[in-house]
């Protein structure tokens, strides 16, 4: 149970105070990215099933979703996006991208990588469709958290010191395994093979991801892994769309 609530202290903003914790409790967390995932989409298709109901215009509701989702989640992940694009694009060494990613200001780079993302979400989401919307909101939300335990399985934690290195440092293949099965699960509940084969589309673009940013600063951090959460959910976005194109155009 302690597990479950470091992962939904982590991944949310619900006020949570776990304040004695092991480190195993921490890797063991882990497991629990996936289901904090289903928490939140469950939360966004209640949502998005009582917004029309009052009278919302889809796009209106679109917007609402995004940004509830923003607001439990406290924009932790569009801040490590910010701070990520601010890093990458900066032109600088290694030691220098890293100081740039723990500077509290944000740079024009990264204010561009905020709208773009939001605007990018909101568009998907109306381009979805009312039959796939509950399945896009659902996979967005659960492959997009599994995604970054991948990446803290398969790269190194690129600093001495963060939140995440907790998490890194008892990660092992049994824990992997178990977060590996529980995520197979819930993609094939939610969307049969289409979501099996969505995991794995999003697990190789994850591993893409993180093996350039790892040949850049030697690892992964608290701000990319913000990052991946939030190019995942475009990308889950994306596979839903193309999907429901090829089935219906």
């Amino acid at each position: 149970m302690t597990s479950f609530l470091l992962a939904l202290q982590f991944l949310t903003t619900l006020p949570l105070k776990i304040g004695k914790f092991s480190e195993k409790k921490m890797a063991w967390a882990l497991v629990y990215f996936s289901v904090v995932g289903l928490f939140l989409g469950l939360m966004l298709i209640g949502l998005n099933t009582l917004l029309p109901i009052l009278g919302f215009h889809l796009v209106v509701i679109n917007i609402i979703l995004v940004i509830v989702l923003i607001i439990f989640t406290g924009g932790l992940h569009l801040d490590g996006l910010a701070d990520t694009t601010d890093a990458f694009l900066s032109g600088q060494g290694k030691e220098k991208m890293l100081q740039i990613m723990r500077d509290s200001h944000i740079g024009v780079m990264g204010v561009l990588a905020l709208i773009s993302i939001i605007l990018l979400k909101v568009g998907l989401l109306y381009s979805v469709g009312v039959a796939a919307k509950p399945v896009a909101l659902m996979l967005m939300c659960v492959l997009s958290r599994w995604s970054v335990v991948l990446v803290m399985y398969l790269f190194p934690y690129a600093r001495q010191e963060g939140k995440a290195r907790l998490f890194i440092q008892g990660l092992n293949l049994r824990i992997f395994i178990i977060s590996l099965i529980v995520v197979l699960i819930f993609s094939f509940v939610i969307w049969g093979l289409k979501g099996a084969l969505a995991l794995v589309i999003i697990s190789g673009c994850a591993y893409v991801i993180n093996k350039a940013i790892t040949r850049k600063i030697g690892g992964v951090t608290g701000d990319t892994l913000g990052a991946t959460i939030e190019v995942m959910e475009i990308a889950v976005l994306l596979i839903v769309c193309i999907t429901q194109g090829l089935i219906y155009g």
